[in-house]
């Protein structure tokens, strides 16, 4: 397992269900959660060793949201 930590602009339930209807899904994300009180709405996903964070990345923008890496 890895964690992957990622700033967005998911400040939103409306926007933490489109993540939520794309994650859901995915075997290779365990758990995911968003800090919404955090001013860079802190995206954490522990996914399968194999998963990058490109593939994340570019899941969460499909649904039409901002999201990149945070350096370690």
């Amino acid at each position: 397992m890895k964690l992957l930590i990622f700033k967005t602009n998911i400040e939103s339930v409306l926007k933490l269900k489109k993540i939520n209807s794309i994650f859901a899904y995915d075997p290779q994300i365990l758990d995911w959660s968003v800090d919404t009180e955090d001013i860079d709405n802190v995206l954490r996903v522990e996914a399968e060793d194999h998963s990058n964070e490109y593939e994340i990345v570019k899941m969460v923008e499909t649904c039409g949201l901002q999201c990149e890496a945070l350096p370690d």
